[in-house]
């Protein structure tokens, strides 16, 4: 991906024919560009534009559109390859006092630049130009017979009524946003979505760079299937739901995790970021070319399987080792064999074959030998697909007995999908053509086959899984947090990290649970704000310094725990003065928390995909195992669920060993709740709560960092290209 060189008052957006326009205020030095597209318009345009033919109007409007801006005027340029092809604006018309206030807008298209929707998009970010400064309702007057203009204005979406006066009519247009207007821009931009991939799923031409002339390249292959198959084309038809997604998640290494503040932003890598949009989206992402070919051959020829379990089937003891191997490494299971189905596959395979699993068929097996045991494991039952590996022999390779023939000569019966491993083959992978019209993927190496199946089956389980939705939260207040993020902006206007007072009540806004605590500055206060945080005299607390920018409290030794009375509280507060100095801005004073599972929570915004909730292992092995998920927000509950049993740790969760569980329900609300935050306040860069602890009976934040950035929200319904991050490949 490359970048968009957006100005924070430019966006550049798709158009109905798939091209990008920039869409931005006018400037002073447009005057000459605006002129000329007035003055490029057709008599019978320009008639249609201003009710008459004057090249005065052109002038005035060059130099209004132009002219510096002033309150209650706003002009929006439309711009192609650095031409001007379009101009909207409006003008706030006299009101009374409380009256609602409405504008008096105009639009102009390019000539010959009609009919792609520029009018329209425009509108739209008028529209919501006019929505942030007050304005309620929109009036236009055109000529009763420019059906055009009429036309964009009736197809916005937006209430609209007319009033005809003879040969002219004024349109009304109302601002207020409804499901009927979201809806229509939503379904404008998918149009424009899938025109603007019309140049990569129907070129006029390819170039394919490797093709070589080497007959079972993978460049050789790519080239012929172009040929014969047309190009805090059918793939455009279809979708993940309905077809398979495939993607090389190239630029995965890092020398090292980048310099960060907070716990969350060193997670919250681009490796992390792309992992949970393949996730949520059901996208197979392949770590190379190879791989992804590997796995295209599977879905296109076999069923998907409907879970990882393998059976493997050789006619080399040896060689299924090395295949039921690759299957464990790849994530699949190679279960044993029911004694049932052992049973049945003892009399069908010569003697001296093994039917546990893998089935060594042993090298006497015959075509027909082989074609029943296939049967018997392709259709439901035990397994979820069957990998076959063969060996040449001498005594049936090129006979009418050779086991080769069983996968080419295959019943529609077999429910299963069934992958072949031939080690004397060139060809890193190739299609077996079989009676029944449905090709048998054949891989030169086992690991190759079962890479193939482990991404199949991952798929399938994603595409069975219903959609998940987003629970409504109760108790939320998000006008309160936003006061809370706007009166901190208001004394830190660059931004920065505020203290734990303004970071706990903004976790409170949405009843994210913490550790009670309490702030003191000097060591008498620290004594007086101990004492209610105990439940009894023998209880203990934990006094933790804190300043802005503080991550690694325990390397730093900037906490004390298991404190007792007020000299131990009084002597820990001395001490870490005495070691910070004025770099201490207070202490923390929190209870000692019951021992639990230490787990980090937390969200960072991403500049392209919003913001990235993440989620694992905490405490001080956060980033020494560097055991996370991340979720791109906002979180569904199946999304949320998801991101509990993503990391490798999630049986300390589940009760393992013994151990009960833990409040799983409050920790999916924790990220559910940590979600919506992330999602109503744009102004909230990075949050951080680690460690969570979670018990059988709750879990609590036991410390918070937030930092907020001047940021403003973004219109989702308001077209527009993100500033993409430039990825590596």
């Amino acid at each position: 991906m490359t970048d968009v060189p957006d100005r924070p008052d430019t966006v550049h957006a798709l158009l109905a024919d798939g091209s990008t326009v920039e869409i931005r205020p006018a400037r002073p030095r447009d005057r000459d560009e605006v002129l000329r597209m007035h003055r490029e318009m057709s008599p019978g345009a320009t008639r249609l534009r201003f009710f008459a033919v004057n090249p005065r109007y052109a002038q005035e409007t060059a130099e209004r559109v132009c002219a510096p801006g002033h309150p209650g005027y706003r002009a929006l340029l439309a711009l192609a390859d650095g031409r001007v092809v379009g101009v909207a604006e409006y003008t706030v018309l006299p009101a009374s006092p409380g009256a609602p206030v409405s504008a008096d807008i105009a639009l102009a298209v390019a000539e010959g630049r009609h009919g792609r929707g520029i009018g329209t998009l425009l509108l739209e970010h008028l529209v919501h130009a006019a929505r942030e400064a007050g304005i309620s309702g929109f009036t236009a007057d055109a000529l009763a017979e420019n059906h055009e203009v009429l036309k964009v204005f009736a197809d916005l979406g937006l209430r609209t009524s007319r009033h005809f006066d003879g040969t002219e009519v004024r349109c009304t247009v109302h601002l207020e946003e409804d499901e009927h207007y979201l809806a229509a821009v939503d379904r404008r931009g998918r149009v424009a979505d899938v025109a603007s991939l019309r140049p990569l799923l129907l070129p006029r031409s390819v170039a394919v760079a490797g093709a070589g002339r080497r007959a079972g390249s993978v460049g050789r292959a790519v080239l012929g299937n172009l040929r014969s198959g047309g190009y805090f084309s059918r793939t455009a038809r279809r979708v993940a739901r309905t077809m398979p997604v495939l993607t090389v998640d190239a630029g995965r290494s890092e020398a090292g995790r980048r310099a960060a503040a907070s716990h969350t932003a060193a997670a919250a890598t681009p490796i992390m970021t792309r992992g949970a949009l393949f996730t949520q989206a059901g996208i197979i992402a392949t770590r190379s070319i190879a791989e992804l070919v590997d796995t295209t051959a599977l879905l296109h020829a076999q069923p998907l399987p409907a879970g990882t379990r393998v059976a493997v089937v050789s006619n080399a003891g040896g060689a299924g080792v090395l295949a039921a191997d690759a299957c464990a490494d790849a994530g699949l299971t190679v279960p044993a064999l029911d004694p049932g189905q052992a049973a049945e596959l003892r009399e069908i395979l010569p003697p001296g074959a093994a039917t546990g699993n893998p089935v060594d068929t042993t090298a006497a097996v015959t075509a027909d030998r082989m074609r029943s045991c296939l049967d018997r494991l392709a259709a439901p039952g035990a397994v979820d697909a069957v990998l076959v590996v063969l060996v040449p022999t001498a005594l049936a390779t090129g006979t009418r007995d050779d086991p080769l023939l069983a996968l080419t000569d295959a019943p529609a019966r077999r429910s299963r999908p069934v992958t072949a491993v031939l080690l004397d083959q060139e060809a890193p992978v190739r299609l077996l053509a079989s009676a029944d019209g449905r090709p048998v993927p054949a891989y030169s190496e086992p690991r190759s086959a079962a890479r193939a199946l482990a991404h199949a089956a991952r798929y399938a389980r994603w595409r069975a899984e219903p959609p998940g939705s987003v629970p409504p939260l109760s108790g939320i207040d998000p006008a309160g947090a936003t006061a809370v993020v706007g009166e901190f902006l208001t004394r830190h206007p660059g931004g920065g990290w505020p203290d734990l007072r303004v970071c706990s009540a903004l976790l409170d806004r949405y009843r994210i649970p913490q550790l009670p605590w309490a702030w003191a500055e000097d060591e008498d206060t620290a004594v007086a704000a101990a004492r209610p945080l105990v439940a009894d005299e023998r209880g203990r607390v934990a006094v933790k310094a804190y300043w802005p920018g503080l991550v690694h409290k325990t390397d730093l030794g900037a906490l004390r725990l298991d404190l007792e009375g007020p000299d131990q509280v009084c002597h820990a507060y001395r001490d870490l003065r005495a070691r910070f100095g004025d770099r201490m801005t207070g202490v923390l004073i929190q209870p000692m928390a019951r021992r639990g599972v230490e787990l980090f929570a937390g969200v960072v915004q991403d500049e392209v995909f919003g913001p990235l909730v993440l989620f694992g292992l905490g405490g001080t092995a956060t980033e020494l195992l560097a055991d996370h998920a991340a979720r791109l927000a906002p979180l569904t509950d199946r999304d949320a669920h998801s991101l509990l049993t993503a990391p490798r740790s999630a049986p300390l969760l589940f009760g393992y060993r013994g151990g009960g569980p833990v409040d799983l329900e409050g920790l999916e609300q924790l990220l559910l709740r940590l979600s919506r935050m992330a999602c109503d306040l744009p102004q909230l860069a990075e949050a951080d709560l680690n460690p969570v602890v979670a018990r059988p009976d709750g879990v609590a934040a036991l410390d918070v960092r937030l930092r907020l950035l001047p940021r403003h929200a973004h219109d989702p319904y308001l077209r527009r290209l993100r500033a993409a991050r430039r990825w590596r490949a």
